[in-house]
């Protein structure tokens, strides 16, 4: 994937939700005027790629806490040069979750969610955003999660747990989706 795919790809993202739209704006013109976005040594933004982690039921989500930033996130990470943001995510996912990548099927090569977020100033890199691309990925919750070195815990949550550990808007505005997504399933199962 180069620049170009990712620009097709928020191109082809709709949202009902107004900050996501203004994100998707922001960063199509900031992707479009920089070429470096996969690098984290580009500043003040770059592109991340993460991962909305779903059971096949929809009716929990996979959360980390994260050691650097003492808070609980969906998995993901810097591209790291990758151009191919859906490999990114999927990769950080096999990483942080500790699971073979097998065992991790991608919902769709669609955007789930774009959201751009403030990073504070540490380990000597100045404060700057994450340009962050999230997809949905599924993962069979009755799997052993061992997590990584990245994270203090890592847990299955009810989508009624999430916001007590992550109350986020971004995190808020997945959270919406994925009972979106249950309601068109739960629809779509009653018609048969």
């Amino acid at each position: 994937m180069h620049r170009r795919q990712l620009l097709e790809l928020l191109d082809r993202h709709k949202s009902r939700f107004m900050e996501e739209v203004s994100y998707v704006r922001r960063a199509r013109d900031y992707i479009e005027g920089n070429e470096d976005v996969f690098y984290r040594e580009l500043w003040p933004a770059h592109v991340t790629g993460s991962a909305w982690v779903v059971n096949p039921a929809r009716t929990h989500v996979l959360m980390l806490h994260h050691r650097k930033h003492d808070q609980w996130f969906q998995p993901g990470g810097h591209a790291d040069g990758d151009a191919d943001i859906v490999r990114v995510a999927l990769r950080e996912t096999a990483e942080e979750s500790g699971l073979d990548p097998a065992r991790i099927r991608l919902v769709s090569e669609d955007i789930f969610d774009v959201d751009i977020h403030a990073i504070p100033a540490m380990h000597g890199d100045p404060a700057h955003e994450h340009i962050d691309i999230r997809f949905l990925v599924e993962i069979d919750d009755r799997l052993e999660v061992p997590g990584n070195h990245e994270s203090n815990d890592i847990l299955w949550l009810s989508l009624m747990q999430v916001s007590r550990y992550n109350n986020n808007r971004s995190t808020h505005r997945m959270v919406e989706k994925t009972r979106q997504l249950r309601n068109r399933l739960s629809s779509f199962g009653a018609g048969r």
